[in-house]
């Protein structure tokens, strides 16, 4: 039967497209001999409703900057994203449906950002793609405020939607609700997300764990809520009516209302139409098996024969799309020329961030700071290198969990980023402003900031305390594999935070860090270091950084006696050579104990061990250098080596190598007083010295020869 809203014209070859959504649904799962087909059956309507009637997109250019964003928080469900990429027209064949989840093929089991063509975001775990969602709305304002801030609202080339789709698990976990939180606080009216609210998990019945109302909790946060059930009588008796006239309604709706993120409870039967396995959680996560198949295609009207059954007249009709798609980006295409004729400098701004580059000579802005014994704390220099970089990279914004008097995070002058109606005394500010409040969400936070920067123009970054890091593990990693250039301003780095205990001293969370592969971990030695180190991570436009800072001062290093920082961009570089440059021991620190290695150096030379000082502040970017540069800084037959690093020795051992000694904390037991093992036991010149005996001793011991002192 036909919808009776024109705007809609919603056909029964539409709904016979719906159909064949469902069958490769279960085709391909079936296939693949596992996967997840009941959310892709139940929701094909709500995808195919978005694909072919309500998004603007171009499926012959999936990064038209001017097309609607689509975010799929539920990731499981992939076949909901391939099957429409595939009907609309993408680069997606049906071979590739019949691919799914088969090593190098384009439908892994979760859509991966930069490896299907429509896919926009690696979601990953479980409402990460709300907050990918999020920050993508977050994104589309802050562009509107760069490039055209004054056009009328809804007519501008930068103004688009984002949709997201998400399941009861995106809504259990925590992540959902630091995130949309935040999101209403924005009143993000360009954001509308569907919950499929079907009731049932890989446990089952939802019951057994979940008691709220999300539609209600949606509203305290401050979103428009609307509910539409397709559940509105007994399932057993043939009580459920997929009304796609009501989604549209409600989508329409949600589009009018402009100053809030807009929330849609879709209440469905997971696996809709199979006659056994429909509402249950046998349906959720595997394949329906040949005779449940069987009978949901008899009673869809397919062949239960055949597999993969496409009519040429439902791909023809879907095809469709992609003529609307093209006729749409032609538009955009004379307003955004009309936009650049009148915009010229802004035109060369966005040509520029759409490139991903740096403006040329920007890195005379970085700030460069005199020798100083007293020093400044490495989060007081970053807070400086942001300051001088605001005029010159208007891309660069950012701001922290709730800590920015402590992580230094903003930029002197710049208003935040915030309706005007919620800015205060201390943060004024705009819907166009620079500065970010997360609040204390770390967790929604690094979401948000992989979404910034999967849109793609502008460079953000987030601060916290390095131990809160662990809130944003799962973020930081998906940013990693996403190879998006967040940057993480991550302060109070060490157990030099002492007074504030043991849970706020981070000693195993640098190694744990440098674990996840694809993360540019930079711990700076002093404020020389921590200027290079930004301009590292702003030149890094494939990888996300984390900037470890200290909260006590450092003393800056003299560099008319010793190295130039610069040697922070090759990750480690000899920032004292042995006074005959051939070396019998060599020091190798990061951060604020790199002072301590200076002084160790002056002593093992008084005593006539030649010594040599490396700072190695970012293994991850030392590693990335060619052998002959890593052999020259750390020789292969300079077996006497000290890593000194306030935390544990794990990322240490390819340095140290057989005969190498750390001055770490597990050696002296991450339960003694912070004061004791900061300055009596552990990081002092002295300790460095012992080790660098001890080292030169086991050398020694291995080689027959006695060295040193």
């Amino acid at each position: 039967m036909a919808a009776t809203d024109p705007a809609l014209n919603w056909s029964d070859l539409d709904r016979k497209t719906v159909d064949t959504v469902r069958v490769l649904a279960m085709d391909a799962v079936e296939k693949a001999g596992n996967g997840h087909p009941g959310t892709a059956m139940s929701l094909a309507p709500a995808a195919y409703l978005l694909f072919n009637r309500v998004m603007r997109h171009d499926p012959t250019d999936p990064h038209w900057p001017g097309r609607d964003r689509f975010v799929l928080s539920c990731g499981h469900s992939s076949l909901t994203l391939y099957i429409q990429l595939y009907l609309s027209g993408y680069s997606l064949s049906l071979d590739d449906l019949r691919s799914l989840r088969q090593w190098d093929s384009l439908t892994p089991g979760h859509p991966e950002f930069g490896h299907t063509p429509g896919v926009e975001v690696t979601t990953g775990p479980l409402g990460q793609g709300i907050g990918n969602a999020i920050g993508m709305a977050m994104a589309a304002r802050r562009e509107r405020g760069l490039f055209d801030p004054d056009g009328p609202a809804g007519e501008s080339p930068f103004d688009h939607h984002v949709y997201a789709m998400c399941s009861d698990g995106d809504i259990e976990e925590g992540v959902s609700h630091e995130s949309s939180a935040i999101a209403a606080v924005q009143k993000l009216g360009n954001l509308t997300l569907i919950y499929d609210d079907n009731e049932i998990s890989i446990e089952d019945d939802t019951r057994i764990a979940k008691a709220e109302d999300a539609g209600k909790r949606y509203e305290a946060y401050g979103w428009h809520v609307q509910t539409v059930s397709w559940r509105k009588g007994d399932p057993a008796k043939g009580d459920y009516h997929e009304d796609v006239e009501a989604l549209w309604a409600a989508i329409q709706e949600a589009k009018r209302v402009t100053d809030k993120p807009s929330f849609i409870v879709l209440k469905t039967i997971i696996g809709w139409p199979a006659p056994n396995k429909q509402n249950t959680g046998k349906i959720h996560g595997s394949a329906l098996g040949a005779d449940e198949v069987k009978a949901t295609k008899e009673i869809l009207g397919f062949d239960p024969n055949e597999t993969f059954a496409v009519d040429p007249a439902v791909l023809e009709h879907a095809n469709k799309v992609a003529e609307r798609g093209r006729a749409a980006h032609a538009e955009w295409d004379k307003a955004f020329g009309a936009w650049a004729q009148a915009n010229v400098e802004r035109k060369e701004l966005f040509d520029r961030l759409a490139g991903r580059k740096l403006p040329e000579g920007w890195e005379k802005s970085l700030p460069e700071f005199p020798a100083d014994a007293k020093g400044i704390a490495t989060r007081a220099a970053s807070q400086q290198v942001l300051n001088a970089l605001a005029p010159v990279l208007p891309e660069l914004w950012g701001g922290s969990a709730d800590l920015a008097e402590s992580n230094n995070t903003t930029m002197k002058g710049e208003p935040s980023f915030i309706p005007a109606e919620y800015a205060t005394k201390e943060f004024p500010g705009n819907e166009y402003g620079r500065t970010l409040h997360f609040g204390i969400r770390e967790h929604g936070m690094g979401s948000i900031l992989n979404g910034i920067t999967a849109d793609g123009l502008t460079r953000p970054y987030g601060g916290t305390f390095l131990v809160f890091s662990d809130y944003m593990r799962g973020a930081v990693r998906l940013s990693a594999l996403m190879k998006l250039p967040v940057i993480y301003v991550w302060t109070h780095d060490s157990i030099g935070l002492g007074e504030d205990g043991p849970t706020h001293q981070p000693i195993e969370t640098l190694s744990a860090l440098r674990a996840i592969v694809g993360l540019n971990v930079v711990r700076p030695a002093d404020a020389n270091e921590t200027a290079w180190a930004w301009r590292g991570a702003l030149e890094h436009t494939d990888a996300p950084t984390a900037l470890a800072l200290t909260r006590q001062p450092v003393p800056t290093i003299d560099r008319s006696k010793y190295a130039s920082a610069e040697g922070v961009l090759k990750g480690g570089y000899v920032l004292s050579d042995a006074s005959n440059g051939e070396p019998e021991v060599i020091l190798i620190g990061t951060g604020s104990e790199v002072q301590h290695c200076l002084v160790a150096q002056e002593r093992l030379e008084e005593a006539g061990t030649p010594t040599r000082v490396v700072s190695m502040p970012c293994q991850e970017w030392f590693y990335q250098q060619p052998t002959a540069y890593q052999q020259e800084v750390l020789p292969r037959g300079v077996k006497a080596r000290v890593t000194v690093e306030a935390g544990i020795r794990m990322s240490w051992d390819r340095i140290l190598g057989d005969a190498g000694e750390p001055v770490s904390i597990e050696h002296y037991g991450a339960s003694a007083p912070a004061k004791i093992l900061f300055e009596q036991f552990g990081f002092t010149a002295d300790n460095v010295v012992a080790k660098a005996n001890a080292a030169l001793a086991k050398v020694g011991e291995i080689t027959g020869h006695t060295t040193g002192n």
